[in-house]
């Protein structure tokens, strides 16, 4: 299966392990909760797609790569405990804690996240004198004399043998206490993660053309080549902070993340030509409207994979942009709850929980400052809470500094409108009318963002009809749009009367898989 797959089905075996029933147990006992053992080439998303499933369950992560550790580290340390047995005393072995489950019972301390994730990575590369031990941990849950801790699901992740010399082999009793998931490299389901995370256009826009050297394993005369979905990811952060400081990157740049020389000298050659293409096109004034006839008919006679760049960047703009949008629409409905309590609590209403409003559920003699401060206190408990868990995304992490940020804007508004007042009273009421003018004003800018994205849409599909007509350049357009889960999200909620037309004449569903057929057997 491919990483997207292994995801949703790490996500759903998670759930139901820690589903219980009526009186507080798990369903499944925990001594009938297989670890997962996901089984796949380096650099694949293994790692990625475990923090996704914490972040997206609100549970904790904890993560170890069993290569760096012993016996000792482990299991834990032996001492000499004095025990009493009928009557006579004895010397007795007993074990430290494993550092493994120390730190478990410190994620669950500092979180206050008591329900979790153990990844255990590359555990077919224990060691010889740890091996032995890894049966009993992975039937029973126990590291040395230390149980993990109810709640906690394990997961573990390893290489084949042909990926790694320090991999055994597990006997048939070890495999027989996993749940076995064979994981290959698959572009198609990195290409829908690599929309989500903003990768480099550059990087995008290449392996469309070259969907083969998005993995590559090769042994050669100087060795193994290879090339991963982490060197991809890694390459496109490297690349963005190069052009914010202006800096050319050079091959020898590219490759310390692409290991293999043919792909390294194909992709810093493309990233050039990237750049012409950005220079040729620019995104942004063909969404502001603002290109020449001369841009359209160069558009018009370029070569295929100059069209497939330029839709491309195209697409990259328009997401972004989405991508912005969403996340302030999403602040905004995460605030309104809040407000909803804070106008019941200064009318003396009893209101309903919301969702950033924890504290003011119930009747509030509370004034709209003291829940101003209430709630960005929690919020700021929240994020802190998720960041010890190992489970903050990085859109949490953005909402939140959004959030904390609107929460500010409203104590200085209140400040200045008192500082205006001085001398008179300054009610609750006229407290909740400055926090409710802030809000209306970040709607008021929300609204105007989203109609001068529909207008960039509007734009954008000018532009490409007048230069390729209803060719398959505009599908590409409609079908990148449509696949995206930040662009089917803008144009459900906000909508795009360019986007439905287009994509009712152009009967998407019938041509989409026709065209990326095309595409694919280009070769090119």
């Amino acid at each position: 299966m491919n990483i997207k797959d292994a995801k949703q089905y790490i996500e759903d075996t998670v759930r139901l392990y820690l589903k219980k029933d009526e009186f507080g147990e798990y369903r499944i006992p925990i001594v009938r909760q297989r670890p997962v053992f996901l089984l796949g080439a380096p650099g694949i998303g293994k790692t990625a797609i475990m923090e996704q499933i914490a972040q997206e369950l609100g549970i904790a992560l904890v993560s170890y790569s069993m290569t760096h550790h012993t016996r000792q580290s482990a299991l834990g340390l032996p001492f000499i405990e004095k025990k009493t047995y009928a009557g006579e005393e004895y010397s007795v072995s007993e074990y430290t804690m494993s550092e493994i489950i120390a730190t478990v019972y410190e994620t669950m301390e500092n979180s206050g996240i008591r329900e979790g994730i153990l990844f255990l990575d590359e555990i077919n590369c224990v060691s010889e004198t740890l091996a032995p031990s890894m049966l009993q941990f992975l039937q029973y849950k126990v590291f040395g004399r230390h149980s993990v801790p109810e709640g906690w699901v394990i997961v573990t992740a390893g290489n084949p043998p042909e990926y790694n010399k320090s991999v055994r082999e597990f006997d048939v009793v070890t495999l027989d206490r996993l749940k076995i998931l064979n994981v290959d490299a698959d572009y198609g389901a990195w290409k829908k993660y690599a929309r989500t995370r903003g990768i480099h256009g550059a990087v995008t826009s290449y392996l469309e053309l070259n969907k083969d050297d998005f993995y590559v394993m090769e042994t050669g005369a100087a060795g193994k080549s290879y090339v991963t979905a982490r060197g991809w990811e890694d390459l496109s952060q490297i690349l963005i902070l190069y052009e914010e400081e202006g800096l050319k990157p050079t091959e020898e740049l590219v490759g310390q993340y692409l290991r293999n020389d043919r792909v390294v000298r194909e992709f810093t050659a493309y990233y050039d030509l990237y750049n012409k293409y950005k220079n040729d096109y620019d995104a942004a004034q063909i969404m502001a409207g603002d290109y020449s006839e001369s841009t359209v008919t160069k558009a018009k006679e370029a070569a295929f994979d100059e069209r497939l760049s330029l839709m491309g960047l195209l697409v990259s703009e328009i997401l972004s942009e989405m991508a912005g949008v969403n996340r302030k629409a999403d602040m905004l409905k995460s605030i309104f709850p809040a407000l909803k309590a804070m106008k019941s609590g200064v009318s003396g209403e009893r209101n309903a929980p919301g969702a950033d409003a924890p504290g003011v559920a119930e009747k509030s003699k509370a004034s709209p400052e003291q829940m101003l401060v209430t709630l960005s206190e929690a919020r700021r408990k929240k994020t802190e809470s998720l960041k010890a868990a190992g489970a903050l995304s990085d859109d949490e992490k953005k909402m939140s500094k959004l959030v904390m940020l609107f929460y500010d804007d409203c104590k200085n508004a209140i400040g200045k409108a008192k500082a205006e007042n001085v001398g008179s009273s300054f009610t609750d009421e006229e407290v909740f009318e400055v926090i409710r003018g802030c809000f209306n004003a970040k709607k008021a800018e929300l609204e105007e963002e989203v109609s001068a994205l529909q207008a960039g849409l509007h734009n954008a599909f000018e532009f490409t009809g007048s230069a390729y007509g209803d060719g398959n350049e505009l599908l590409i357009l409609l079908t990148e749009l449509t696949v995206s889960e930040t662009g089917t999200r803008f144009l459900s909620e906000f909508g795009s009367e360019d986007y439905n037309r287009l994509s009712s004449e152009m009967m998407m569903t019938d041509k989409n898989d026709e065209i990326m057929k095309q595409i694919e057997e280009l070769n090119l």
